[in-house]
């Protein structure tokens, strides 16, 4: 005899609701599988990698949907109970994210970092995620070797007098070998692993599959426009070719700047899938342990480097969309002095002009406390109500705080601060991040992942202010004036005009 145990139908749809997700896709999935030709055993295996990976993934998504939707029925939205458990659901599913990307690896891991570096998602997300890194599993010498020479036409050791085979860096979506051209220039092969092009395409499904049924089920959770925009930073990513002429542009935009070193790039030996650089060395720029030994300053260092993003995002509009901490080195040239080696070119965002004068007038009116600004320019931005959050995101301060910006809040205004953020619900997060326009996204991405290096460094909150508020001022100004160059009296009357914010 057979015991059967009968549950609840809410219970039984709670476990339904995953499996039924995972049937539809894994259907999905296989129908365009069979339409995608893959003649070789090959493809047929990545195939099945894919959408056991996909599979991994609807299921685990499936469950954290209805772990909300069940964990929170009932309880009042805003009251104690209900941030509790929220903070409690927060935690669960961010674990279970974290896992999913450590299992299925690659782009997994990418979107896992990019959703961390997003400070508007809950803390529980950013502190469990944080600790993914992009690291792989390097791909066999033999495969490397037949990419590079497919790619460039030409036997390995005609091209290089020396190629390590052992890579000195392994990445989700490519492996770094150092080498020697045959006139002695050293120089940094990055290769791209065989078969990625269609793994990001089965990823990118799944995912863009799996936002959409979220959606249907619970419209409050809105992910569209964040998944957009990562399937637009992976595109990029995967043309070196792209990649090269993001980093020729870098390095015009910043000739004048002594402290910024970008490889140069050697467009013989570079394609879709190999790029040849310059080999530079360098630690990363948050290692203290280093810097004290190189009698280097974290301060100066975390100036610097906010400086230079700074002018990217306020008076080029060209930002380098992936700032985390490998790919940025502090190369010592000794009594103190250092260059800033910014490497990984791949992601890019060119702003909307219209959009960087905005910003620029947004970060004016944040810094001057100007609410009615605030409050026009975020119905520019499209974002409505949740304009009033700018300051807090941008400066952490509260829309009405009349404290100095770089200075401890008052106990009053933490209480506040703690109270708007307990007042957010997830659908309130949701729309704020669908009503972005996709150029915010970036600057939120970028400023998140440059706030904790400077975090790391230990650089007072004043300098990340006070750059931004200098860059803001300077790129509002008319293009001819850019173009000749700010006179050093324009610069002092800026800096006198900010003085008494800080």
């Amino acid at each position: 005899n057979h015991t059967r145990t009968l549950l609840p139908a809410p219970m039984l749809r709670r476990r339904r609701a995953p499996l039924l997700l995972a049937a539809a896709a894994g259907a999905a999935l296989a129908t365009t599988s069979a339409t995608s030709p893959s003649a070789d055993g090959l493809g047929v295996a990545s195939t099945f990698h894919g959408v056991a990976r996909s599979s991994r993934a609807i299921y685990t998504i499936g469950f954290v949907v209805v772990d909300y939707k069940y964990s929170l029925r009932g309880l009042v939205p805003g009251s104690a109970d209900y941030r509790g458990k929220l903070s409690e659901v927060h935690l669960r599913s961010a674990k279970k994210l974290l896992r999913l990307c450590e299992a299925n690896r690659g782009f997994y891991v990418k979107a896992g970092q990019f959703v961390s570096s997003l400070r508007q998602v809950p803390k529980e997300y950013i502190s469990t995620l944080s600790c993914l890194q992009d690291q792989a599993t390097p791909c066999k010498y033999q495969d490397i070797k037949i990419v590079i020479e497919q790619n460039l036409g030409r036997d390995l050791h005609g091209i290089f007098l020396e190629f390590d085979e052992h890579p000195i860096a392994a990445a989700s979506i490519a492996q770094v070998h150092r080498g020697r051209l045959n006139n002695n220039q050293e120089v940094a092969v990055k290769v791209q692993y065989p078969g990625l092009e269609r793994r990001m395409k089965l990823d990118i499904m799944t995912m863009s599959l799996l936002s959409k049924y979220v959606s249907l089920i619970f419209p409050d959770y809105r992910f569209e426009k964040i998944l957009l925009e990562f399937e637009r930073t992976m595109s990029m990513e995967l043309d070196f070719t792209q990649e090269a002429k993001n980093s020729e542009r870098t390095t015009s935009c910043f000739r004048k700047n002594d402290v910024v070193k970008v490889p140069h790039v050697f467009w013989e030996l570079t394609t879709k899938e190999v790029l040849t650089m310059e080999f530079c060395t360098g630690h990363k720029v948050d290692d203290l342990d280093f810097l004290r030994k190189a009698d280097i300053s974290p301060t100066k260092v975390a100036k610097a480097l906010i400086e230079l993003f700074g002018e990217m995002i306020f008076i080029h509009g060209f930002v380098h969309g992936d700032p985390h901490p490998g790919n940025i080195l502090v190369s010592p040239r000794g009594q103190g002095r250092f260059s800033l080696v910014l490497l990984d070119h791949g992601i890019y965002k060119e702003l909307d002009p219209k959009f960087r004068l905005d910003y620029c007038k947004l970060w004016k009116a944040l810094i001057s406390l100007d609410v009615q600004k605030i409050l026009e320019l975020g119905e520019q931005f499209g974002v409505g109500k949740y304009a009033k959050y700018f300051p807090l995101i941008f400066t952490g301060r509260t829309i009405d705080s009349k404290s100095a910006l770089g200075t401890q809040i008052s106990g009053e205004e933490k209480t506040r601060i703690k109270q708007d953020l307990n007042s957010l619900g997830m659908d309130d997060i949701s729309s704020f991040m669908e009503s972005l326009p996709p150029d915010f996204l970036v600057i939120l991405r970028t400023d998140g992942l440059l706030r904790s290096i400077l975090g790391n460094l230990g650089a007072p909150r004043h300098v990340r202010l006070l750059a931004y508020a200098k860059c803001a001022i300077y790129g509002h100004e008319e293009q001819s004036r850019l173009e000749s160059g700010m006179s050093q009296s324009t610069l002092y009357a800026y800096q006198n005009w900010l003085s008494p914010f800080f």
